[in-house]
């Protein structure tokens, strides 16, 4: 535009330079990864490897030489984000860890209670509770490993509690299909999404 270009032509320069890194699919799918690959982009699919990325050395250049960050401001500003990240993610799990041993292992508890003079009409219940019980104990076995060095507990709390929160989750799902309604201590899915059109 300086040199006398166009918006309009200067608009297209820069669409037909920079065509190759607009994906017109579904960014969710499967097709993506290997399409980035493919175009040579890189696929940070998690906070931890986005985090990472900020403070690069050639990222550093580019902030430093546009005048928007110190290399040092982006040595902080990565920190922040991992810091961020490690903060919610230990809160989310220890809020976990908590509904479950003071809301659904006790719920849990009062259901099979009730099938105490008839077993055979539990189903899978105590096989889906005791598994509950299980799994939040490794949770918590893991949340007590977890490294203290910002990047190292970034990828730990992402690679291996994040995936063991998802399975006392997908568990906890399925004993709100089989526990009374009266008894589930929280609200279900059915509640959160429907109770406003009441």
């Amino acid at each position: 535009i300086e040199g006398g270009m166009s918006h309009r032509d200067a608009v297209a320069q820069l669409f037909k330079e920079n065509r190759h890194v607009i994906f017109t699919g579904n960014g969710y799918s499967a097709e993506w990864p290997a399409e980035a690959a493919k175009r040579g982009l890189p696929n940070l699919y998690n906070t931890p490897l986005a985090a990472a990325k900020f403070n690069t050395p050639e990222n550093k250049k580019l902030f430093s030489d546009m005048g928007i960050f110190t290399p040092e401001e982006c040595d902080a500003r990565a920190d922040v984000m991992f810091e961020n990240y490690n903060t919610t993610l230990c809160i989310e799990a220890q809020t976990m860890i908590d509904m479950m041993e003071t809301g659904i292992l006790p719920a849990c508890a009062k259901d099979m209670a009730k099938y105490a003079a008839m077993p055979k009409l539990a189903g899978e219940r105590e096989s889906v509770y005791t598994s509950i019980k299980a799994e939040t104990d490794k949770l918590k076995a893991l949340m007590e490993k977890k490294p203290h060095e910002l990047r190292e507990e970034a990828s730990y709390l992402c690679d291996t509690v994040k995936p063991q929160m998802a399975a006392v989750r997908t568990l906890v799902d399925k004993a709100e299909g089989l526990m009374e309604k009266s008894i589930y201590p929280y609200p279900t899915y059915e509640e959160l999404i429907y109770t406003h059109h009441a």
